[in-house]
């Protein structure tokens, strides 16, 4: 489906809709509009799965519950409640307390603030975001709307980032720049679910780029500022906070060599956020060689990172997978100096277990980042030390190695059950993936070692 190059054919699109045959179906007391998104993304060509309506009459709400065999639940805190049915789409529904143009006008975006009064066939558009949708041009409603809810700064640049083609004009980038400060009262988790989309989204660099422009980057993430102080004092060739955000170029494209989901994909923006955190407080210079180091950069942004994932309400999950890829993405790196022995690919894959994957993509996300892109004789080597990691991997996936012993056989031996026994285990499964140990005889002398050491240590 195409864009609407006229508001009669973005109204001839909305009477089409089932939905809006089925609200019709019935006799309803008041005025019903079809408001915000599902407008937009009509006009845009696209078919909407949510659907946001306004009535003016409440009584009408048992009505429409009557039309789509549903009960709506009820979401939010008085006196803005939002009662929603779910379907084979989502239906989410408000009373009007205003004329429905006023409720238009205070919405985020004019992109966003057009309506469709479904009895009557009218596309109300009080703020012009029809000719935005057609200039694709991201504008604010007006600055009270964005001050009422501070977030909206931030779903601006994630319409930039999702929108192809669309800029912010500049007054709204002045709007978030004068208000930035006000996103640290906004809760973690609405913060975190309005990043999450931007950097799933094709455009996640410019995204981050925008938010780096207009300051917005500093007040969500404050642990930034001394990477971008850090660049200004020392202007050191490689720009830590400009090669962090520039490797967000390279997550989409290199995808394919890794094959990640898009839960897998967002950890690793993450990790390639938070990876160098830890620089400017490390940072030494070896003056008679001329070299920079950044020893333990990776346990500080470690630390740091925890941080700022508590306060944005991540899951368990994501911070503990976030964090191992943080304190492990200088690995492959390290390891591909030097030629790699099988043994060490094998150890790697084996510690890093499914995320093996996930750091292949961070390790060079964060090299092309590095480059700007450029390649040389050194992401020609890491590139192909990575595709071997993966050809290694799936190896081991397909077709994992038996196990040579188990616990029984640990117990046998003499070992009590405990900790003691689980590591003794590990460490035999670890030399065997690196070809350490490759028989059961093998395995079994090596346990025997370690219980000799236990009880005379």
């Amino acid at each position: 489906m195409k864009r609407c190059k006229s508001r009669n054919g973005l109204i001839l699109r909305l009477k089409n809709l089932a939905i809006i045959d089925r609200l019709k179906s019935r006799t309803l007391k008041g005025k019903v509009y079809l408001v915000g998104g599902a407008v937009r993304d009509l006009a845009l060509g696209k078919i909407p799965n949510d659907f946001d309506l306004v009535l003016t009459d409440a009584e009408d709400l048992e009505k429409v519950e009557e039309i789509f065999e549903r009960k709506a639940i009820v979401l939010g805190k008085k006196p803005l409640h939002i009662h929603r049915i779910c379907t084979d789409y989502t239906i989410d529904i408000t009373i009007a307390d205003k004329d429905i143009e006023d409720d238009l006008k205070r919405r985020d975006l004019t992109i966003n603030a057009m309506g469709y009064d479904v009895f009557d066939e009218i596309l109300l558009d009080p703020l012009g975001g029809f000719e935005d949708l057609i200039s694709k041009i991201i504008r604010f409603s007006d600055e009270v709307a964005l001050i009422s809810d501070p977030l909206r700064m931030l779903k601006g640049i994630r319409h930039y980032a999702t929108l192809k083609g669309f800029s912010i004009n500049s007054l709204s980038r002045e709007m978030i720049s004068r208000n930035r400060k006000m996103i640290r009262h906004v809760a973690g988790e609405r913060i975190k679910y309005e990043l999450d989309l931007i950097l799933r989204s094709d455009m996640a660099y410019e995204g981050l780029k925008l938010m780096e422009e207009t300051g917005l980057l500093f007040d969500i993430f404050p642990e930034f500022i001394p990477l971008r102080d850090f660049d200004k004092q020392y202007n050191l060739r490689l720009k830590v906070l400009n090669h962090t955000l520039y490797g967000l170029k390279f997550l989409k494209p290199l995808k394919r060599i890794t094959g990640l989901d898009e839960t897998e994909m967002l950890n690793v923006a993450y990790a390639l956020l938070f990876h160098d955190l830890g620089k400017p407080v490390t940072f030494s210079l070896d003056e008679k060689k001329g070299i920079v180091h950044f020893f333990g950069h990776e346990k500080i942004s470690q630390e740091m990172a925890r941080k700022i994932m508590e306060r944005l309400r991540f899951s368990n999950s994501e911070i503990k997978t976030i964090l191992t890829l943080v304190k492990s993405h200088m690995w492959i790196f390290l390891l591909s100096k030097e030629s790699p022995t099988d043994k060490a690919t094998r150890r790697l894959i084996l510690r890093m277990g499914d995320l093996t994957p996930s750091l292949v993509l961070l390790t060079l996300c964060d090299m092309f980042g590095t480059t700007e892109g450029r390649r040389n004789e050194t992401t020609r080597r890491i590139m192909a030390y990575a595709k071997l990691i993966m050809e290694n991997y799936r190896e081991l996936k397909k077709e994992p190695p038996p196990k040579l012993v188990d616990g029984y056989d640990l117990l046998s031996l003499g070992y009590e059950e405990g900790p003691y026994l689980g590591k003794v285990l590990k460490e035999i499964r670890e030399k065997q993936i690196s070809m350490e140990i490759k028989s059961r005889d093998e395995a079994l002398e090596y346990a025997k070692k370690c219980l000799i050491k236990l009880k005379s240590g």
